[in-house]
């Protein structure tokens, strides 16, 4: 119990480091590509193992409904998390199964105001 609140004493600022992934988690998970470019940036860097591009957000959103398409997810976890040195970029790492396939995802999301802009997109194929 002395513990507990020794952390919470000295390091209060811990629950609010990290950005809320739940909604982007689940978008991947259910390879609902609408809900995804939700959390996109006015312009998303997306890499689809060789093919990389900066797009707008609805073309950003148009090639993840392909990328589902041809790719239907089976499960989606988060692997990892963590924050730039300067603390306003967030990323995470997980792992997409398809029927078939496993592919590791990258995330690069900004803060601005509480909220997080996905900037980049990456998906590698294991």
């Amino acid at each position: 119990m002395k513990t507990l609140l020794f952390l919470i004493a000295f390091f209060p600022s811990i629950a609010w480091v990290q950005p809320d992934l739940d909604g982007i988690n689940q978008a991947l998970r259910s390879g609902n590509a609408d809900a995804l470019g939700a959390y996109f940036a006015p312009t998303v860097e997306v890499a689809i193992m060789n093919s990389e591009d900066r797009y707008a957000k609805a073309d950003a959103v148009r090639v993840m409904k392909d990328f589902f398409a041809r790719n239907r997810p089976s499960s989606f976890s988060q692997v990892h998390q963590g924050e730039s040195k300067g603390g306003n970029m967030h990323y995470a790492i997980g792992e997409l199964q398809s029927t078939g396939s496993s592919y590791r995802v990258y995330l690069l999301l900004q803060e601005s105001a509480g909220n997080y802009t996905i900037q980049q997109l990456r998906i590698d194929q294991e």
